[in-house]
């Protein structure tokens, strides 16, 4: 039998396909706004966001900031102006309302629940993930939802995973397990605090981080096997 007792995982690109909703989100908030945007724009936006996740996980940038700017500072660089902070608001507000399914996930976690105590760890915005969370019929599994704006500090920082692992009855490193898509925040900060970890390389890339996870998955499915084998990887 496993050894592990308690389950963490992350939402975005882990249970919930966060490109299909960030998709679905900036095609809705830009025609809303009148403004066309071309493939390159948004390619540039996402790189952009990419960049302000990585200095916030490293603690560089405020949790404000890289939401109320990221829009501004994308569009800009195509000479437009807009208030960064309103378009942020729509931004979340067509995000909330989007819960699409990572494979597998619902089917998963609804199992996973009936053996193991299973958290939420995320770095989103709690209003957004709690409603994502429970549209998806996925809230009702969680003993508890764990988000960074509610804790006051962020993946993968220690201070984080400190938070919670108090907040959880009896808690042990040795029987907890992170699983998620980030070998930055996730995978990082499982390690940092002294629990095991999974990462579902859920875009099958290679990893030249150097932060190397106890265990990989490709499919979250792959769990069961690996929570009833415990195979390293």
């Amino acid at each position: 039998m496993t050894k592990y007792e308690i389950l963490l995982f992350d939402v975005d690109d882990t249970l919930l396909d966060f490109d299909l909703a960030e998709n679905a989100a900036l095609d809705r908030m830009f025609k809303e706004e009148n403004i066309q945007v071309t493939p390159n724009m948004i390619a540039r936006y996402k790189e952009i966001n990419e960049s302000m996740w990585r200095a916030f996980e490293r603690g560089e940038v405020t949790k404000n900031t890289l939401h109320n700017t990221r829009f501004s500072i994308a569009l800009k660089e195509f000479g437009i102006e807009v208030d960064g902070t309103y378009f942020e608001s729509l931004f979340q507000k067509y995000l909330r309302e989007a819960h699409h399914y990572v494979e597998g996930a619902y089917e998963v976690i609804a199992h996973l629940a009936n053996h193991y105590h299973l958290y939420v760890v995320s770095n989103g915005i709690t209003v957004t993930q709690n409603k994502r969370l429970v549209d998806a019929n996925l809230a009702q599994y969680f003993k508890g939802i764990f988000i960074s704006e509610q804790t006051g500090y962020q993946k993968p920082m220690p201070a984080f995973f400190d938070y919670v692992f108090e907040r959880i009855d009896n808690f042990d490193n040795e029987k907890a397990l992170i699983i998620g898509d980030s070998l930055t925040s996730d995978i990082k900060g499982g390690l940092q605090s002294g629990i095991d970890t999974c990462w579902f390389n859920i875009r099958n890339v290679e990893n030249t981080s150097g932060i190397e996870p106890h265990y990989e998955i490709k499919k979250l499915q792959d769990l069961h096997d690996l929570l009833n084998q415990k195979i390293a990887l």
